[in-house]
């Protein structure tokens, strides 16, 4: 059985890479400056390791007490958690202490906990600070839909640019549910024209990356400039 999800999962990855590759070439991009994070949630620890086997290190999780269960059972393993999912008030702790980089710093009080808890381990916790670029309620971040109200996230982003254990890599964003990929375009773009912006109003910030793209329209993330994918059904195939 284990033999079997190896080798699905080794044909899935080879395509999953093959699509990543063929996308930046057309974006005019470098295929290596593109991350990947294996999305596991609902999986189990069987598929994480078909993943170590077939050369994927990065390993998403949303929900922290399964991801803790996991991390345990695989702790003798080379790999770096990424926490993808909503942070709940109180668990900042635990995740500081479990993940190897954060995807979903949705608010200030999340950022100062992190910070926080980070600094008590000695440690600085790569962090993305999320961007809900669509005003959707069942998005998480800070709201970045207009424009002309960018101005307005300026003092918090700031104040969390300040904070000495946790380090701002870049911006998160998901793009509402839909079944054409390129639905998705606008929500990235403006992730994008974002991360322009605040580095024009702090130039110190250093904010690089996007984690942008899933399963369903990573290609079109890729185009408008994603430097890491959270690609999960494509890899290890529906949750259970």
């Amino acid at each position: 059985m284990a033999e079997d999800i190896k080798i699905q999962i080794g044909r899935n990855v080879k395509k999953v890479q093959e699509r990543i590759e063929k996308a930046a070439i057309r974006a005019g991009r470098d295929p290596g400056e593109i991350d990947l994070v294996a999305v596991t949630k609902q999986k189990s620890a069987v598929v994480v390791k078909a993943l170590i086997d077939c050369g994927i290190k990065r390993i998403g999780e949303s929900y922290l007490k399964e991801a803790l269960f996991k991390i345990d059972l695989l702790r003798d393993f080379p790999i770096e958690w990424h926490m993808i999912g909503n942070i709940q008030n109180g668990k900042e702790k635990k995740i500081a202490q479990a993940f190897s980089c954060v995807h979903s710093v949705g608010e200030f009080r999340t950022a100062v906990e992190l910070n926080k808890y980070a600094g008590k381990m000695d440690k600085t916790l790569p962090v993305y600070l999320e961007m809900n670029v669509s005003g959707q309620d069942t998005k998480g971040g800070w709201l970045a839909v207009d424009h002309e109200n960018w101005e307005d996230l300026l003092p918090e982003i700031s104040k969390v640019l300040e904070l000495a254990n946790i380090s701002v890599v870049g911006l998160m964003t998901m793009a509402p549910y839909s079944v054409t990929p390129e639905d998705s375009r606008p929500y990235f773009n403006r992730l994008r024209k974002i991360r322009e912006f605040l580095g024009e109003q702090l130039p110190k910030g250093r904010i690089a990356g996007l984690s942008m793209g899933m399963s369903g329209d990573f290609e079109v993330a890729i185009e408008e400039g994603a430097t890491i994918l959270r690609i999960g059904s494509a890899l290890v195939g529906p949750r259970d």
